[in-house]
C-alpha cells in the first residue's frame, strides 16, 4: 500500500514557472504544468508550445537563478536536478553578444558562449578571430575608471560588429592571403580582419597619459585579480549580456608561434608587448626603451607601405632560440642528434678574469678583479689564473638562479646580476665583464646554467649570437645618415610617460632615429618577433604578481608566478626573497575553506599560503595552467587536451 502511494506522489503535477526571454522583460512568467520526473528537454518542449512562437530554439537552455546554474543535461530529470516549485527558471539563449577588447585596443561586439566553462569560450572566441592556442588566452574585467563628463561625452567607444559571423566547428578554411573565409563575407568584416591582422599606428601621447598605470608591486598584483575562473561559465560569474571584457595572453609561453598562420596572434601578441612596455608594466632600461620606440617607429612605417601577409622568415630559426627564456620547449622539444651529440664531446671552455661585486657584503667594497671558471653549472673564482689549480675563493651553483642583464651599450657597462638561492634566501652577485663579447659568453652560460644546462648544451652558441645581436641593436651609429629632420615622427607615442616627463621631444628624435638606424632593413615580421624577443629577453618579463600571506608570517608579500618558477619578493622593497622551479614540485593542494594554498617540493621544503589582492582559485589556476602548457608538444600542436587542463585548474568550486 505504501509503495502505491509513494509511486502517486512522485507523479503529482506541479507548476513550474520559467522567464521567457523571447517574451520580452516586463512579461510575466509562463507556468507549465510537470511532474518531478520529466526530463529537462521535455520542461522545454512545454515551454516552447506555450509561447507559440515559431523559431530556431536549439540555442537555447534553461538557466537556474537562486543556484547560479545551467541545466545543460537534457535527460536529467528535475528530481535530479532537486528543482521544486519554488525554483526560478529562464529560458535562454546559450550564446549572447559580448563587447571584447583585444590588445590593440579594438573592440568587437561577437556572440559569445555564456554556459559553458570560460576555456571553452575563449575557445570559441579564438577560433572565430583565427588565434591559434587559445588555452594562452583568457578574460579578464576591465578596470573600473572615473571618467570626467567631458571625457565620457568626447570618448565613444567605437564597436565592430562580428554578431553575424558563424564558423564551422572544424578548421577555419582561410584564403590565400590568410584570412578566414568566414570574414570574407563582406567588405566591413575584411577591414576588421585587417585591423586584427596588422599593428595599427602608435598612439596619440595622450592616450598613453590617460591610461592607468602601474607605480607599485600593489597596482601590478590588483591587475591579476580580474581573471575570470576558467573552470566556470560567464553568467555564473556575473557577465551579461552586452558587457565588456578583455581578451588577453594570460600564461607567457608562446607554443609553435608561426607568422605563415599566426598573422592575428602575432600582432595582437606585439600589441599586448608594446602596451607593456609604453604604461610601464615591465621595467626595461633606457637604451631599451630607445630600442622598442625604434621598432615600434618602423613597424608602423611597414604596416602602411607593405600590406601583404606574415610570412615564415629566416627570424623563425632565431625565434626559437629567442624563446628558450620563456623556457617554452621545457627541455624535451629540442632533441640532440647522433651527428650533435660526435660534434660537441668537449663542452667549450670558459675562463677569464671577470669583476665581482656583492652589494650585501660589508667586507667587499666595489668590483674586485678575479680569475673565473665556468664548469658545468656552477662558477668558481680564484685570486689569479696562476690559483685556479687550488681551492676556488668560492664556487657557486647557477641552477635555479635569476640572472638578469644590466647593460648599456652606450656606457660600455656589461654586467650580469646574479640571484642565487641559499639557506637564508637569495644572494645577490653582480659580474662584470670587460666587452660585448666576454659579456655575451657569460651571460648565455649563465642563462643555461639556471635551467640546468651546461656549455656543452647544443643551444648554447645561438644564445650567444641572440645577445650580441641584440647588443648590436642598441650601438649607436654616430657617422650614419639618420635623417634626424624625419617629421614622421611622433615621439611621445613611442615611449613611456616617464620620458615625456624627462627629456623634449627634439631630444629623443634624434636618439629614436639613431636606433632606427639599426633595424629599418627588417621586414615587418622580423621587426615583429624582434620586439618580442626583446620583450621576452627583460627581467621582469612574464611574471604575475600576487599579494599573499605566507603560514606563520605577520606581514603581507608578493608571489610572483612564471612560466618555470615561484617567486617570492618582498613587498616593501621589492627584492626577490627566494624562488622555487615548478620541476621541483612535488604536488600542491588548495585548502578551499579556509583558502589556503600548500605546496611541497623536494628536499622537504613545504610552503604555505593564502591569497589577498586575488581569490586562490586565480593563483591554484595559473600554476596548474603553466604546467599544463609545459605538456604540449609540437606532435599534439593541433590537439587540445581539455580535460587535463580541467584536472589541473580546477577545484571544487569549478563544477
Amino acid at each position: 500500500m505504501s509503495a502505491i502511494f509513494s509511486l502517486s506522489v512522485s507523479m503529482a503535477a506541479w507548476d513550474l514557472s520559467v522567464t521567457v526571454e523571447e517574451l520580452g522583460p516586463e512579461a510575466p512568467p509562463l507556468k507549465v504544468s510537470v511532474t518531478s520526473d520529466l526530463h529537462i528537454g521535455g520542461v522545454i518542449l512545454k515551454i516552447v508550445e506555450k509561447t507559440q512562437i515559431k523559431k530556431d530554439w536549439s540555442d537555447h537552455a534553461l538557466w537556474w537563478e537562486q543556484k547560479q546554474q545551467w541545466l545543460l543535461r537534457p535527460s536529467w530529470t528535475l528530481e535530479k536536478y532537486e528543482i521544486h516549485a519554488d525554483a526560478r527558471l529562464s529560458l535562454t539563449p546559450q550564446h549572447k553578444p559580448l563587447r571584447l577588447g583585444l590588445p590593440n585596443g579594438t573592440t568587437l561586439r561577437l556572440q559569445a558562449c555564456f554556459s559553458r566553462p570560460v576555456f571553452q569560450t575563449v575557445i570559441g572566441v579564438c577560433h572565430l578571430l583565427n588565434l591559434r592556442h587559445p588555452e594562452e588566452l583568457s578574460l579578464l574585467r576591465p578596470m573600473e575608471v572615473k571618467k570626467k563628463k567631458k571625457d565620457k561625452e568626447a570618448e565613444e567607444e567605437v564597436v565592430y560588429d562580428l554578431t553575424g559571423l558563424r564558423t564551422s566547428s572544424g578548421p577555419a578554411h582561410t584564403l590565400s592571403n590568410g584570412m578566414p573565409m568566414h570574414f570574407a563575407d563582406s567588405l566591413q568584416t575584411e577591414a576588421v580582419y585587417k585591423m586584427l591582422s596588422v599593428s595599427l599606428p602608435a598612439p596619440a601621447p595622450e592616450t598613453i597619459t590617460k591610461m592607468p598605470r602601474p607605480t607599485s608591486l600593489m597596482d601590478k598584483a590588483q591587475v591579476h585579480s580580474r581573471w575570470l575562473d576558467s573552470s566556470r561559465s560567464l553568467l555564473q560569474q556575473g557577465v551579461q549580456e552586452h558587457d565588456r571584457l578583455l581578451l588577453r595572453f594570460k600564461y607567457y609561453c608562446f607554443h609553435d608561434l608561426d607568422p605563415k598562420y599566426d598573422a592575428v596572434r602575432l600582432t595582437q601578441l606585439y600589441e599586448q608587448a608594446r602596451w607593456a612596455i609604453l604604461l610601464e608594466d615591465v621595467d626595461c632600461t633606457e637604451e631599451e626603451m630607445m630600442l622598442f620606440a625604434a621598432l615600434q617607429y618602423h613597424i608602423g612605417k611597414v604596416s602602411l607601405s607593405e600590406p601583404q601577409p606574415m610570412t615564415s622568415c629566416p627570424a623563425m630559426d632565431d625565434l626559437d632560440s629567442a624563446l628558450q627564456c620563456l623556457e617554452v620547449k621545457m627541455e624535451a622539444e629540442e632533441s640532440i642528434t647522433a651527428d650533435m651529440l660526435e660534434t660537441m664531446t668537449v663542452a667549450p671552455e670558459l675562463q677569464d678574469y671577470l669583476k665581482i661585486f656583492r652589494p650585501k657584503r660589508l667586507t667587499l667594497k666595489g668590483y674586485k678583479q678575479f680569475w673565473f671558471a665556468f664548469n658545468n653549472t656552477s662558477i668558481s673564482y680564484y685570486k689569479s689564473k696562476e690559483e685556479s689549480l687550488k681551492e676556488p675563493i668560492q664556487q657557486m651553483n647557477l641552477k635555479g638562479c635569476e640572472v638578469a642583464p644590466d647593460v648599456s651599450v652606450a656606457g660600455q657597462k656589461f654586467c650580469i646580476r646574479l640571484l642565487i638561492p641559499g639557506a637564508e634566501g637569495m644572494n645577490e652577485v653582480y659580474l662584470r665583464c670587460e666587452n660585448e663579447l666576454q659579456y655575451s659568453r657569460w651571460m648565455a652560460a649563465c642563462r643555461l646554467a639556471s635551467k640546468g644546462k651546461t656549455l656543452a648544451d647544443s643551444s648554447f652558441s645561438s644564445e650567444v649570437q641572440n645577445i650580441q645581436s641584440f647588443l648590436a641593436m642598441q650601438r649607436t651609429n654616430p657617422g650614419a645618415n639618420t635623417a634626424q629632420t624625419d617629421d614622421s615622427i611622433n615621439t611621445y607615442s613611442l615611449v613611456s610617460p616617464r620620458y615625456h616627463k624627462k627629456y623634449k621631444a627634439k631630444q629623443l628624435t634624434p636618439r629614436i632615429l639613431e636606433a632606427y638606424q639599426n633595424v629599418a632593413q627588417l621586414p615587418l615580421t622580423d621587426a615583429l618577433l624582434r620586439f618580442l624577443q626583446i620583450w621576452q629577453g627583460l627581467p621582469d618579463f612574464g611574471v604575475s604578481y600576487f599579494v599573499v600571506r605566507f603560514k606563520g608570517c605577520r606581514k603581507d608579500e608578493v608571489l610572483g608566478v612564471t612560466n618555470n618558477r615561484l617567486i617570492r619578493i618582498d613587498l616593501s622593497i621589492g627584492d626577490v626573497v627566494k624562488t622555487w622551479r615548478y620541476n621541483t614540485m612535488r604536488q600542491w593542494n588548495v585548502n578551499w575553506d579556509i583558502q589556503q594554498m600548500a605546496i611541497e617540493f623536494n628536499g622537504n621544503v613545504n610552503i604555505a599560503f593564502s591569497c589577498v589582492t586575488a581569490t586562490c582559485k586565480i593563483v591554484h589556476e595559473y600554476i596548474g595552467g603553466y604546467i599544463f602548457m609545459a605538456t604540449r608538444t609540437k606532435e599534439q600542436a593541433e590537439v587540445l587536451n581539455q580535460e587535463l587542463f580541467f584536472k589541473l585548474t580546477g577545484g571544487h568550486e569549478a563544477i
